[in-house]
């Protein structure tokens, strides 16, 4: 007798609803044994990671400011991953964005001041559009492997980002940033410190569900994703539908960008590389591409950095112990998604 996993015919809805849970309580037991090694009570220490996520509005607030930039990536690069065109530079693209909104905002002053914000998020999502395009259009001109030149090219970008805010572009008496936004052209307010980013956010989820489910393109991309051979027979440019994936994934990307620098930084500063890219990709993944699933995928991943931020003051553990608890939550969900698509199959040998 052996066993093999192997490749679902169809997706089971029960698996579907059971592996994030089953895998979430798995991450759960793994923290509880790390913390339990550090001499720290498991109960004391996610009980503040809850109540640092969600103890009261202002932390609950704090929480979907964080949320919002991964959810926009994790959409981004969602749609990437339906070609299976491996989208690994939103941490560039969102990067891009916050350049593109900034060099509005210092030197576009020829505008009306109430102008600049709408003007400056659309060249956000350009300059995300464009940089994200380079490797779509080597993936389909000559065929260049889109996880090199994605990957790498976000880190260009972070360079060129140090250079503007140290050096290029710095305010006059600041230190490792440019000069602050005008008042009116930042994102307003909503509700305490949640911006006028989340009506953004939850546009897009509509808009790109309906796009994606409901539409021909949607159709076109699912099936590039699936067979691409069986799509090329039936019509459909994959070239063009790489190109103008990643063009969607890389505008969304560097919206996030020129949303989350309009509404929380103010300029073009230090920490502008903050991750956000690179969680949106874990985002897309676990939440199966779902733009509905990614806005709860996304709070998650949020709360967890929120609210790991409490536990050096309620249990007094080390800053460290908060990113190695999002990893232990991370791996099992990230292995448990393979169950969705593979199951494991015993096979008895026959009796010769």
């Amino acid at each position: 007798m052996r066993i093999a996993i192997e490749k679902r015919t169809k997706k089971s809805r029960l698996a579907i609803f059971l592996v994030p849970i089953v895998s979430f309580i798995i991450s759960l037991l793994l923290g509880a044994i790390v913390l339990a090694l550090s001499k720290a009570s498991p109960i004391a220490a996610y009980s503040a990671m809850v109540k640092g996520a969600f103890g009261n509005a202002r932390w609950f607030q704090y929480t979907i400011v964080e949320a919002l930039p991964l959810l926009l990536c994790g959409l981004g690069v969602g749609i990437a991953f339906r070609l299976k065109f491996w989208n690994i530079g939103a941490e560039g693209q969102y990067i891009w964005g916050a350049i593109g909104i900034t060099w509005v905002m210092q030197f576009w002053k020829f505008l009306p001041v109430w102008t600049l914000l709408p003007v400056g998020l659309v060249v956000g999502l350009i300059t995300g559009a464009l940089w994200a395009g380079v490797p779509g259009y080597l993936k389909a001109q000559w065929g260049v492997d889109e996880t090199l030149t994605t990957l790498m090219l976000n880190y260009v970008a972070i360079g060129y980002a140090e250079y503007l805010y140290i050096d290029h572009g710095k305010a006059p008496f600041g230190n490792f940033g440019t000069p602050e936004f005008p008042e009116l052209a930042r994102l307003p307010r909503v509700w305490g410190r949640v911006h006028a980013g989340v009506f953004i956010a939850l546009a897009l989820v509509v808009i790109l569900w309906f796009f994606l489910y409901k539409t021909r393109w949607g159709f076109e991309m699912n099936m590039i994703g699936k067979n691409p051979r069986a799509a090329r027979y039936q019509g459909v440019s994959i070239k063009k539908n790489i190109v103008v994936a990643m063009l969607a994934s890389g505008a969304i990307c560097g919206l996030a960008g020129a949303v989350n620098t309009a509404a929380v930084t103010f300029r073009l500063t230090k920490g502008v590389d903050a991750g956000y890219g690179f969680t949106g990709i874990v985002i897309a993944w676990m939440a199966g591409l779902n733009p509905f699933a990614s806005i709860v995928v996304a709070i998650v991943m949020a709360a967890l950095k929120t609210g790991a931020d409490q536990l050096q003051i309620a249990v007094k553990l080390p800053e460290a112990m908060g990113p190695v608890l999002q990893g232990l939550v991370l791996i099992p969900l990230l292995a448990g998604s393979i169950f969705t698509d593979y199951h494991l199959k015993l096979h008895r040998k026959e009796a010769r």
